[in-house]
């Protein structure tokens, strides 16, 4: 996977390109990850990148020249052109997915109060969201991006099990998880796991998985079930937990 990030800060992404499974993955050849300075792209001797709004109002705003030749000196004939934006579509598992699969991306991290609308219109191929809020710009969600994505190389996570169980891959919540010492503050390990039989510790991390997903984020069991992504074990699992809570409802 190649992915190239534009931005008027590039020392931010340097501890971050180095450290933990971004950095083994880069150092491994399995992602490709350049910074370029948005500012190497200007022309004008004091480097500028902003400019006051047409119509006036508070904040500055990014200009299209630079931003469109960085853009396109960058770019190759394959390259999915991506705005981080809070005005774009919310970043989830199956987005994360379906962005892996184009191989190269260039991200763009925008600041101020925003980016000339005119390269929008003609170097951006989608605008992404990691939430319904607004940062001073685009560099921590190009780096939330960047993460989700290396773990869809394969070979970055060190175990294939990790990446398939984690949370959203499913439509589901994950499942709980515990580590030594069998007892902390009074609460032990579920004896499930400490059994030995492999079927038994399945059923009770899918019940699981169900039970958080249905407790923290119904919605996203709605709409596994819509979309029909539950097995039909699964369905009954969920079916069973409802009518449990139900009757705890009944009976409080």
């Amino acid at each position: 996977m190649r992915v190239q990030v534009l931005t008027i800060f590039p020392e931010l992404f340097e501890p971050f390109l180095s450290t933990s499974l971004v950095g083994r993955a880069i150092e491994k050849g399995l992602l490709e990850a350049r910074v370029h300075d948005l500012r190497e792209f200007t022309e004008d001797r004091h480097r500028s990148v902003d400019d006051e709004p047409y119509g006036g109002g508070g904040g500055m705003v990014m200009t299209a020249p630079p931003w469109i030749r960085a853009v396109r000196a960058v770019s190759g004939p394959s390259s999915w052109r991506v705005l981080l934006s809070p005005q774009g579509r919310r970043l989830d598992e199956a987005r994360v997915r379906e962005l892996a699969g184009r191989g190269d991306l260039v991200l763009m991290c925008g600041r101020y109060e925003g980016i000339d609308e005119r390269v929008r219109a003609t170097v951006v191929d989608e605008e992404v969201s990691i939430g319904d809020f607004v940062l001073s710009g685009g560099e921590l969600p190009a780096m939330v991006l960047i993460e989700a994505l290396s773990r869809q190389v394969p070979g970055v996570v060190g175990l294939a099990d990790s990446v398939e169980n984690d949370s959203f891959r499913g439509g589901l919540l994950d499942h709980p998880h515990y580590t030594r010492p069998p007892v902390v503050e009074g609460l032990a390990v579920p004896e499930v796991l400490t059994g030995g039989d492999h079927e038994k510790i399945r059923r009770w991390r899918q019940r699981e998985a169900l039970r958080a997903t249905l407790e923290k984020r119904p919605d996203l069991l709605e709409g596994a079930e819509a979309l029909g992504r539950l097995t039909p074990e699964q369905r009954r699992e969920a079916a069973a937990l409802r009518s449990m809570e139900t009757i705890g409802t009944e009976k409080s």
